[in-house]
């Protein structure tokens, strides 16, 4: 049986808001379990928002979440390092409302949560686990899970430019995966939206140290830390989104162009359509790597 996890003990950092350029200090906490992981605003009095599709916000470049009068934004790269490493219970201190962008990838988070340590509950773990297959299109995006025995994401990615024409991957997710080939991956923009972006009060605390900009020949901050960096940043994206759904998840998730607006609105249909997966105190096995690229077609079958 696996045990629920919290931290150890509580540990903190400061960075800028991607979106906001203000400074933010973050600090992680434990918690008991079946607690889940909640954000807690301390210039708000202590204010809580759990971080479930229950209290999605409006999404605008990043996941957000809201409650009553207190929100917090760009949980996802936060969330997808708590989840991947197995942290069920934990809270997550702000002095406002915006999680600290650090890089623009998950690698700091899991520094953090490593500095802090890892401690088993004496409660089971339970594990959301796909029967049935459960999809989302919208447009030309599209997202599904599919029965499987582990977590496994199949992504692609396709845009109209020269350098980022067409990315997908599909790889087996567990805690080693995730450090080493995942959390790295930084988020990306392209140079020609960045004014658009700030006009709009978007990307203030945007910086060629905090994102992989694109303009039009090339990267401006090469070198990429992976030849297919962008995708495995989608990777990442959409595991913090499906962390809203409360359970760590035992599927075949294929997503296809998609972005936090699909992600989040497909983890509320999960928990929708009840009659597509069952609660479970024991994956079936442990998931090893899968390297390969696959086309998005290939993977219907979710094994």
């Amino acid at each position: 049986m696996d045990s629920q996890r919290t931290l150890r003990r509580q540990v903190f950092c400061a960075g800028i808001g991607l979106h906001s350029g203000n400074k933010v200090t973050l600090t992680l906490r434990p918690a008991p379990a079946d607690s889940g992981i909640r954000f807690r605003r301390t210039d708000l009095g202590g204010f809580e928002i759990e971080a479930t599709v229950n209290n999605l916000a409006g999404i605008h470049y990043a996941t957000g979440l809201v409650r009553n009068e207190g929100s917090v934004e760009t949980v996802e790269h936060l969330l997808a390092a708590l989840v991947s490493l197995g942290i069920d219970n934990a809270v997550v201190e702000l002095n406002y409302p915006e999680v600290p962008i650090m890089d623009g990838s998950a690698a700091p988070f899991v520094y953090l949560i490593h500095e802090a340590g890892i401690r088993s509950l004496r409660v089971p773990k339970r594990f959301l686990r796909v029967t049935k297959p459960i999809e989302l299109t919208r447009g030309d995006k599209r997202i599904a899970l599919y029965p499987s025995d582990h977590f496994k994401v199949t992504y692609s990615i396709s845009y109209d430019h020269p350098l980022l024409r067409h990315q997908a991957r599909t790889i087996a997710i567990n805690e080693s995966v995730f450090i080493e080939q995942i959390a790295p991956a930084r988020t990306f923009t392209f140079l020609k939206e960045v004014e658009m972006l700030r006009q709009n009060g978007f990307a203030l605390g945007g910086s060629l140290e905090n994102a992989v900009v694109i303009g039009e020949t090339g990267v401006l901050n090469n070198p990429l830390r992976f030849d297919d960096e962008f995708v495995r940043h989608k990777i990442l994206d959409v595991i913090g989104d499906l962390a809203l759904v409360g359970f760590p998840v035992i599927g075949h998730l294929v997503a296809h162009r998609g972005g936090h607006g699909l992600h989040t609105a497909f983890a509320a249909k999960i928990l929708e359509e009840r009659d597509s997966w069952e609660l479970v105190e024991q994956p079936l096995m442990p998931a090893l790597p899968v390297p390969s690229a696959a086309p998005i077609g290939a993977a219907a079958t979710g094994r």
